[in-house]
């Protein structure tokens, strides 16, 4: 399992040595040991450009998931895809989730990875339910005994 990370966005601060800590307990859990994934973090800017360039939507956004699965043809790792987060919104939304900034980020690295594999929570009511249950049983596995709230949308 490869994970890259970078911080674009240096004003706010992340451990990347914790955040690959999760995120690898996570794809062990989702039987993605053999995969790679990139994780970007930037701003509000960065994340608006992003989502204008790839869904043409021209407004910030969380998180934006590029799933990448490559066939079992390529040698190495399979490249699960890249996701990338705002420390700015995220900080604000960890406020508003009653999360710590490390929480939330876990919490929407969770969200992106699951797209990655192909869950899609926009598609219909049924396979919303099944991505939040997913999430929060992987939120649980970082964080035993620490329930999202229920404004808490993923």
């Amino acid at each position: 399992m490869e994970i890259f990370i970078k911080n674009e966005y240096p004003c706010i601060k992340v451990d990347a040595r914790k955040i690959r800590r999760h995120i690898g307990k996570v794809l062990g859990s989702l039987d993605c040991n053999e995969h790679e994934i990139s994780i970007l973090f930037v701003g509000d800017q960065g994340i608006r450009e992003l989502n204008h360039q790839f869904r043409g939507m021209d407004r910030p956004t969380d998180v934006l998931s590029f799933p990448q699965i490559l066939g079992d043809d390529v040698p190495g790792a399979l490249l699960l895809g890249d996701v990338a987060i705002s420390l700015e919104t995220a900080h604000r939304q960890a406020e508003e989730h009653g999360l710590s900034l490390e929480e939330e980020l876990t919490l929407l690295l969770i969200h992106g990875t699951l797209h990655l594999l192909g869950y899609d929570h926009e598609i219909s009511d049924r396979e919303e339910e099944r991505m939040r249950k997913k999430t929060r049983e992987l939120f649980e596995l970082i964080y035993p005994g620490k329930k999202l709230a229920d404004t808490c949308n993923f």
